[in-house]
């Protein structure tokens, strides 16, 4: 099914999104990859504050490439989200709502994603160009010494992904799979 969602989420939106439903995000998402999760974490161990609020937010695990003229990014294409997995149940706990990547999650993660009603989302992995194509601006707002690792505002118009993994925990690598192998 297609659904065009507005980002921050509502609450609740998460909660309402299966598996395999095809949505188009508008609105703000941040993007956030390996360097800036550690430092993410780092910085609640020590009790300070995140630079960006989780609630009901969404962050894609993106580092864009140099923008080439008269575009506000590069080529935006998600990158492996099992790296950020030792990060994200923390992330969820405080209210991240959404996150964007490819490949498998943790069990880990499916269990904070059921937990606090969010979602994974993918984006087609070799298709950062086309991707791109749907943010409008780009914008580094914490840690800009990580380069294109920098967490950064994106504003997005129709902004195409998968549900993966829903609130309810339904998996679609493993029903997809399923029925790839019954086939």
């Amino acid at each position: 099914m297609e659904k065009y969602i507005n980002v921050p989420l509502a609450e609740g939106a998460a909660s309402e999104l299966r598996a395999g439903d095809y949505v188009y995000l508008t609105g703000t998402i941040y993007t956030a990859r390996d360097a800036a999760h550690k430092r993410m974490y780092e910085a609640l161990e020590r009790g300070e504050q995140l630079p960006v609020e989780m609630g009901n937010n969404v962050i894609y695990y993106m580092g864009p490439s140099p923008a080439r003229p008269g575009r506000p990014i590069g080529s935006a294409g998600p990158t492996t989200s099992s790296r950020m997995d030792k990060y994200t149940p923390t992330l969820l706990d405080l209210g991240l709502k959404g996150m964007i990547g490819k490949g498998r999650r943790s069990q880990a993660v499916r269990d904070a994603i059921v937990r606090n009603g969010a979602v994974y989302f993918a984006a087609v992995g070799g298709a950062g160009a086309l991707l791109s194509r749907s943010i409008v601006s780009s914008e580094v707002i914490a840690y800009d010494d990580l380069g294109t690792e920098a967490i950064r505002r994106l504003e997005v118009k129709d902004f195409p992904v998968i549900v993966v993994m829903d609130a309810e925990g339904n998996n679609l690598y493993e029903s997809g799979s399923a029925i790839i192998h019954r086939g």
